[in-house]
């Protein structure tokens, strides 16, 4: 994809003047309190956009647990990434978004909407204590490998090891996600609307590890960035007719195996 296709982003502000204290009340209402109708509305809203001009579907919906802790681990073009993962599925997700987001007027959708903030760059403990807290207690986080959006319209060359390190400290099962076409989103512009696939991999999980090192973190964050760049790759080379007709071949064999072998 070339970058000349994509309508160009604002420039990343990676730090934000503001002092830990000040986000303090946002991640005690994450920690405390379960999204409430202001996600559903959100939820409504921009899954109608999804459906209706990015001509969003999705792919292995079901491979995303019904309970239990999980990670949904996407890669990230745009903006629209966080609404296309909640878009396909009842559970509730919650996110990890940069700090700088958290002002007014936004901030009123953000923090009741279940979303919590983390300071990039600097070493911010209470985003993983919250996503922790949320994950103890059986919730869904989406969290990007590669930390921002891609810039260039490609996935990035390697994994950031925060999600590694979710893993790690909390066993929760991860779902790889593949999300492609999102890189265009922004074309909305250009009155051109991509079409949108979001493909669920197969889950799976690391047992849990109590204060594991940072190469562990890494190691993990890169297994995990393979799997979506494995995903993506199939969507890209053989477009999602045919990975969907071989989820659903792969889907039909499991359920024959299974009868088989009652």
């Amino acid at each position: 994809m070339e970058d000349e296709k994509l309508v160009k982003m604002k420039d990343q502000v990676y730090r934000d003047p503001r002092p830990k204290e000040f986000f303090d009340r946002y991640h005690e209402r994450s920690r405390n309190e379960q999204p409430n109708w202001v996600y559903e509305l959100v939820r409504l809203v921009t899954s109608f956009y999804a459906y209706v001009f990015l001509r969003a579907r999705s792919i292995g919906t079901d491979n995303i647990p019904q309970s239990g802790p999980v990670i949904i681990a996407p890669n990230h073009f745009s903006f629209m990434d966080h609404f296309l993962c909640g878009a396909f599925t009842r559970r509730k997700l919650r996110f990890m978004a940069k700090s700088q987001l958290f002002t007014p007027p936004m901030v009123y959708i953000y923090s009741p909407g279940g979303v919590f903030p983390v300071r990039r760059g600097a070493q911010d403990e209470e985003a993983f204590i919250t996503a922790g807290k949320i994950l103890e207690d059986g919730g869904v986080v989406c969290m990007y490998c590669e930390g921002g959006r891609s810039r260039t319209g490609q996935l990035a060359t390697n994994a950031k090891p925060g999600i590694g390190r979710l893993a790690l400290e909390t066993g929760a099962t991860i779902v790889p996600v593949a999300i492609h076409g999102s890189a265009k989103v922004r074309n909305w512009k250009r009155l051109q609307f991509p079409k949108i696939i979001v493909q669920y991999g197969e889950p799976f999980r690391f047992d849990k590890v109590q204060a594991p090192a940072r190469s562990q973190h890494q190691a993990v964050a890169d297994q995990i960035f393979a799997e979506i760049t494995a995903l993506y790759s199939r969507l890209d080379a053989e477009g999602a007719d045919a990975v969907a007709q071989t989820v659903r071949a792969q889907r039909r064999a499991r359920r024959s195996s299974r009868t088989a072998a009652v």
